[in-house]
């Protein structure tokens, strides 16, 4: 039964510390949209979606209002296009008209960004794979709303360092493709290990091939929540304090399955999954950085943030698991830079560098993420980021990821404004020493021993 009391805090939390539900998104099947031509695809595509989610943003929309719940964005991810695209794609020009045809398609349906413009090349590439990525910069260049992953390591395969060098490049050509916008594409292109296949953030966000249809997910997000619920334990031991985070992972869990339930009866689409990441955003009291304060380091990238990070992250899972029994995606805490005002000030003032950023990504839920550094740094060393970032997931068998932006005509020092949810970043350090005759070598990198498990 729920009482006046858990009805009074839920509105506190919605009031006053920042919760929300950052995105529901629908996920949609794009595999029986190919066809013969491009036209046809994308015509196929076009109405697909348009079908499925055209009454998505009015229902969020009216959920809000009735609950009284913020829902901040509506999101659609569709099939990996590499997949939906092959049949009739024949150069990377294709790829941009259906890229073209997605946003139009977002545009018309209401919704903030589209995930799915993506490849899967873990072990491999196809030829309409590479067409697809050797696409994305002119893609991202011309559409407003279209998010781009490509996915190029796991566990089970390994990492394809031959995928990893070429989107160090990709990554550079989507620099300057945007470079009039201060880089502003590679915000949404990301480049991950063990990609999940029901992830509602973007950018690394698709329809996986074991997914029904449609679906429905939802990431629903909370840091200013669970740093309120801190200041109550403050000097408290760590078993009080694991506890705080997990009942506050758990209330938050189930404002998100209740607005999961309630879209999937409206919209007639199946509820997939909630995740619960502590995602931030550039406001003041909605930033993972301040949790880790909280918890005791004095900045974020002071010694004991990693550990810090890695409690907060496991106590944020254990509740999520306790509040809905479909919690998958990425949940646990993010760690973006120029989207957590705490982590912006901590680059800003030395505490936090990449070398650090690196080593926390080895225990919370994604990786090195919205990251600014110079717009000169060459592709080999872009790709050596990627590399290590995949590794770690690999051999952690997590999910990792890397959106890095190389801003064209910045460098350390400099001030990068993104807007919106995408906040404002200080263009931050990189290793001036190379690796360009280890990013050249071609072929994997094998799986880990412990991979091997049927």
């Amino acid at each position: 039964m729920i009482n006046i009391n858990e009805v009074i805090e839920t509105n506190r939390m919605i009031e006053k510390e920042n919760l929300d539900v950052r995105t529901i998104t629908v996920g949609i099947n794009l595999l029986d949209c190919a066809a013969d031509t491009v036209e046809e695809t994308c015509g196929k595509i076009k109405e697909k979606i348009v079908r499925i989610a055209g009454k998505l943003a009015e229902t969020a929309e009216d959920i809000a209002m009735e609950y009284g719940i913020p829902i901040v964005n509506k999101r659609i991810s569709v099939t990996p296009i590499s997949l939906t695209g092959a049949s009739s794609c024949r150069t990377p020009e294709d790829y941009v008209r259906i890229a073209l045809s997605l946003d139009e398609a977002a545009k018309e349906v209401g919704v903030n960004f589209l995930g799915g413009y993506s490849a899967i090349v873990s072990k491999g590439m196809t030829a309409s794979d590479r067409l697809l990525i050797e696409s994305i910069p002119e893609a991202l260049a011309r559409t407003e709303r279209i998010c781009s992953s490509v996915n190029v390591g796991s566990t089970r395969t390994g990492i394809n360092m031959d995928a990893v060098r070429l989107m160090g490049q990709i990554v550079k050509r989507t620099a300057e493709a945007t470079s009039d916008r201060d880089s502003l594409g590679c915000a949404k292109l990301v480049v991950l290990c063990n990609a999940p296949d029901d992830n509602p953030f973007m950018a690394g966000a698709f329809h996986g091939v074991t997914e029904t249809d449609a679906i429905i997910n939802v990431g629903v997000s909370g840091p200013g929540v669970v740093k309120y619920a801190l200041e109550s334990v403050r000097g408290a031991s760590f078993e009080i304090l694991c506890e705080t985070i997990k009942k506050t992972a758990f209330k938050i869990t189930r404002v998100g399955q209740l607005v999961a339930q309630e879209a999937s009866r409206r919209l007639g689409i199946p509820f997939g999954i909630i995740d619960l990441s502590l995602a931030p955003t550039p406001a003041i009291g909605d930033s993972v950085a301040d949790i880790l304060h909280e918890i005791g380091v004095e900045k974020a990238g002071a010694p004991g943030t990693t550990a810090a990070l890695a409690m907060l992250n496991d106590q944020v899972k254990k509740g999520g698991v306790m509040a809905s029994s479909y919690v998958g995606g990425l949940s646990g805490a993010f760690i973006p830079v120029s989207e957590d005002q705490g982590m912006i000030e901590a680059a800003e003032c030395g505490a936090l560098s990449l070398e650090k950023l690196e080593a926390m990504t080895c225990v919370c839920s994604v990786g090195l993420d919205m990251i600014a550094i110079p717009g000169d740094t060459p592709a080999s060393t872009i790709s050596g980021i990627i590399a290590d970032e995949a590794a770690i997931g690999m051999v952690n068998q997590k999910t990792t990821a890397v959106r890095i932006i190389p801003v064209i005509g910045k460098t350390v020092g400099d001030n990068v404004e993104f807007g919106g949810l995408l906040g404002h970043a200080p263009v931050m350090k990189v290793n001036s020493f190379g690796c360009e005759d280890f990013i050249s070598r071609e072929g994997r990198i094998p799986a880990p021993i412990h991979s091997f498990k049927n």
